[in-house]
């Protein structure tokens, strides 16, 4: 199903989004991925949800992409006697190891790896940053805090730790078991939660083993510090604004967001921009004017997809949340403003230093000053196609492979409409392939042309090294061919 855009939707299912009927109309709609998320719903949930999508992709012969989103480390306070209670600026309160239920004056915090690694002056935040409180002395089993920001505390909230790196893995353990869970089921992508140095990414991908990419979620302050090291070993990023946003000042998150959707297309790697883009959606059928400004500024500024959360998953409007995204995105990309940036950028992003990148530079150099419809790029694992996405050409991409799962991964990726083909050896069958690929996908008629990349000898990864502009009516290739 070929989008009239080129930013990708990524729609994440929950209880208003569990059965075959609301799954396919979300992804008639415009969604690109479905995202699994396992913080909520059990293995039989989950298995159900991925039969459902893959059941649509062979019903509507589509390519569909899978991203589940392991939980990552749960911080939480534990419980209070009168269930919850009033901190006010000012007052002492402490954080310690004891299970005894807490009162106005302590709760217990059963992390002793938080408290290995506090220090006088660290902040520690609760229930999503609405409760502040600062570190006055500390121990390996406790915390002195002073309340900096006050509100009501409640039994087993949530609790950020921004200041310092924890010595925690980003893999539990039950994120280890999901994810051989899902890598067995058939995902396409594994979001990883907490991470906060590329040993963490490093370990996730020994677990998966080559069955699902690995994509990284930013949401803490040290994975932004660290976030080359993380970038370098990730298959693609999620900038996670919600953890980020309580853990960072929320003033200084648009610019973090900007600068790594930079670094991504630099490193050719897709990048989704995530949480709270239409949250009113969830109740309401309209989005607000500034829910639509921050989707339309992600785009601006060359993200590779866009994420509804709740919005699909639990809001009451799933569709109309779906549709909402797909129509910004198809305004944002006819806006000629829109290409001055993208292109604007490209000098800046856009590396030189290997045959396939000047090939796939060339490509698109050639499509944008003739008349040609498309970019053909014949890919093993997705890389001469997420090279093109970095070009983000004027033209269409049409990646064709005959790995399933690197089309599915493909999903994720800017501008990139995939197409499945058999098992090639030789360019003359590429070209052909190609020809009757753009042809079927309406990317081109017969009178048109194209470009066309590959690698010689074919079926080895890396190997992008030609480049071929040919017609699409069958008969002439053969008849240009030298072969």
């Amino acid at each position: 199903m070929k989008r009239q855009r080129n930013t990708k939707i990524v729609a994440t299912l929950g209880p208003a989004s569990s059965d075959y009927e609301t799954i396919r109309a979300l992804y008639e709609a415009g969604a690109d991925v479905f995202r699994l998320n396992m913080s909520h719903g059990s293995h039989d949930e989950i298995r159900e949800k991925h039969r459902i999508i893959r059941q649509i992709e062979r019903d509507t012969d589509g390519i569909i992409g899978i991203l589940a989103d392991l939980q990552g480390p749960k911080l939480r306070v534990g419980v209070f006697r009168n269930d919850s209670e009033d901190l006010v600026i000012g007052a002492a309160f402490r954080l310690d190891l004891d299970d005894t239920p807490g009162d106005l004056t302590r709760v217990n915090l059963p992390h002793p790896e938080i408290f290995a690694a506090l220090e006088p002056g660290s902040s520690l935040l609760v229930n999503d940053g609405k409760i502040r409180l600062v570190v006055k002395e500390c121990g390996e089993d406790y915390a002195n805090c002073e309340v900096t920001v006050g509100g009501t505390i409640s039994n087993r909230k949530g609790v950020n730790v921004p200041d310092v790196v924890l010595p925690l893995a980003a893999l539990s353990d039950k994120d280890r078991a999901d994810l051989e869970f899902v890598c067995q089921l058939g995902v396409d992508w594994l979001a990883l939660s907490f991470v906060q140095r590329a040993a963490d990414v490093d370990e996730a991908r020994e677990l998966a083993g080559g069955r699902a990419a690995i994509l990284s979620k930013i949401e803490k302050p040290a994975a932004v510090k660290s976030f080359d090291e993380i970038l370098a070993v990730s298959d693609g990023i999620m900038v996670a604004r919600g953890d980020l946003g309580v853990e960072l000042p929320v003033h200084a998150v648009p610019p973090i967001q900007k600068r790594l959707i930079r670094k991504c297309r630099i490193a050719a790697k897709p990048v989704i921009v995530a949480t709270q883009m239409l949250e009113s959606m969830i109740e309401s059928p309209m989005p607000t004017r500034a829910e639509v400004s921050d989707v339309a500024a992600a785009i601006y500024e060359g993200t590779d997809a866009v994420m509804l959360s709740a919005e699909s998953a639990a809001g009451l409007y799933p569709i109309e949340a779906v549709k909402t995204m797909d129509n910004v995105a198809h305004e944002v990309e006819t806006d000629s403003l829109y290409r001055e940036v993208i292109e604007a950028q490209r000098s800046a992003t856009t590396r030189r230093g290997s045959v396939a990148e000047g090939i796939v530079a060339a490509a698109r150099e050639i499509a944008e000053t003739t008349d040609i419809k498309a970019i053909c790029c014949f890919t093993q694992h997705g890389t001469t196609a997420l090279l093109v996405s970095r070009e983000k050409p004027r033209v269409p991409i049409l990646a064709l492979t005959h790995l399933r799962g690197t089309a599915r991964r493909l999903t994720l990726s800017w501008g990139v409409n995939c197409l499945m083909t058999g098992q090639l050896d030789r360019f003359k069958q590429a070209v052909v392939n190609a020809a009757r690929g753009a042809r079927v996908t309406g990317l081109a008629t017969a009178t048109d042309q194209i470009v066309v990349t590959a690698g010689v000898p074919f079926n080895q990864p890396g190997t992008t090294n030609i480049l071929r502009v040919a017609p699409c009516e069958e008969r002439l290739i053969y008849a240009a061919d030298p072969e």
